[in-house]
């Protein structure tokens, strides 16, 4: 199974960015500055998210993460699954954290996903991958 950030969510950052970089040309020095940088961060969003498809896939053998410095691999044996809800001004928030740390004085690896990451519910995906993982 796989999940990536949804290809509209790509598209639209990728337009907005674009706008956003033609409003800029017609903007004084400062105006351009903070709107050309705008757009340069919603096309980069953009490209992250093309490029880091798919985000996470689960197989046999455990779970691989696509970040931009590589891809990690967690193997089932090590990986405990949780699904984080936190709320803030009034907005709930669910992430996945995939932590491979056996106690306090490994580090193992953590990594935390969200909804725009994952392109679904985290809690979806949390369901998922415990599915999948062997027993």
């Amino acid at each position: 199974m796989q999940w990536s950030a949804r290809t509209a969510e790509a598209v639209a950052l990728a337009l907005g960015g674009l706008l956003l970089g033609l409003a800029a040309l017609g903007l004084d020095a400062v105006g351009r500055v903070l709107v050309g940088t705008a757009g340069v961060l919603l096309l980069a969003l953009a490209v992250r998210d093309v490029v880091l498809r798919p985000r996470l896939s689960a197989g046999a053998d455990g779970v691989e993460v696509r970040t931009l410095a590589g891809r990690t691999r967690l193997p089932w044996a090590a990986l405990r699954v949780r699904l984080r809800t936190t709320s803030r001004l009034g907005v709930r928030s669910r992430l996945l954290e995939l932590d491979t740390a056996c106690g306090p004085d490994d580090g193992g690896t953590l990594v935390v996903l969200g909804r725009r990451d994952l392109g679904t519910d985290p809690a979806d995906v949390a369901r998922a991958l415990e599915a999948l993982r062997p027993r």
